[in-house]
């Protein structure tokens, strides 16, 4: 079967004592709206919603970042409903052989679940990663930033003066992980902006928005260069890292208003 990811399904906050069931259909419905992702603009094969449908009672729920084989075995067994940020169908139209046929199989078998949010989850000024984490980092006048398709998928906001490496310390204590720099901009710092996950696009848009440093979670070769000549600075947190945030940020809101169990599942790339 080859070399995989290993994922771990976190445990709950809740008492089982404490949890009921929804439907499906009623979640389903709930994270539509809330999520807007009817209108919400995003690339052709993130297919945002119900992507696999399952039981009509949902009593257990879990979250991941990735719908990989790792994440669905880990949660197959436990939960009704798999909530994700990368959902299984960014190939488009596939045969269902090798890894997709595994994928797909262990769902039907287990009548688990899934729906996915991407950019939907990534711009929520709620539950989005980038809101989420700006305000776990201390982010003062939170407003949309990282235009996309005429919508925002990040934010932006203000910090008393504080150096960038201290910065970076505070975002590494966040992510649990080793953060890069990469200098452009000024060694003190007061305007942020984030686009978590593949962000270091937003770069010339962080420039016109005078900002002094963007955070997000991979940058490529020429993203280093164009830092320097912007003059913005960029802290890479982590792809995975950075977009934890959402998908936890859902799987509180629906234990608060459902009373259903949630929990987390862990898989985390290295990237």
């Amino acid at each position: 079967m080859g070399n995989r990811r290993t994922a771990h399904l976190l445990k709950s906050r809740m008492s089982p004592r404490d949890t009921r069931t929804a439907t499906l259909a009623e979640i389903v419905g709930f994270l539509d709206e809330y999520l807007d992702v009817d209108r919400f603009p995003d690339y052709p094969n993130a297919l945002n919603g119900l992507q696999v449908d399952g039981p009509e009672q949902v009593g257990r729920f879990a979250v991941a970042v990735d719908a990989s084989e790792a994440v669905i075995e880990a949660a197959r067994d436990w939960a009704d409903l798999l909530i994700v940020h990368h959902g299984l169908f960014w190939g488009g139209l596939q045969p269902l052989t090798g890894p997709h046929f595994r994928r797909i199989g262990l769902l039907v078998e287990s009548g688990t679940a899934v729906y996915s949010a991407h950019l939907p989850l990534d711009g929520h000024p709620e539950v989005g990663n980038a809101a989420v984490l700006g305000r776990k980092l201390g982010f003062a006048s939170l407003e949309p930033f990282g235009e996309y398709q005429g919508t925002h998928i990040g934010c932006r906001g203000t910090l008393e003066a504080t150096p960038l490496a201290d910065l970076a310390a505070a975002l590494s204590v966040l992510t649990g992980d080793r953060v890069r720099t990469l200098p452009g901009g000024a060694d003190t710092v007061t305007r942020v902006g984030i686009v978590t996950g593949g962000g270091a696009s937003r770069l010339h848009e962080a420039a016109a928005r005078e900002l002094d440093v963007l955070i997000t979670g991979e940058a490529s070769h020429h993203h280093a260069i164009e830092a320097v000549e912007l003059g913005v600075s960029v802290l890479l947190g982590g792809h995975y890292a950075t977009e934890v945030w959402g998908v936890k940020a859902v799987m509180d809101l629906l234990e608060n208003r459902f009373g259903i169990e949630g929990r987390f599942v862990d898989s985390p790339t290295g990237l």
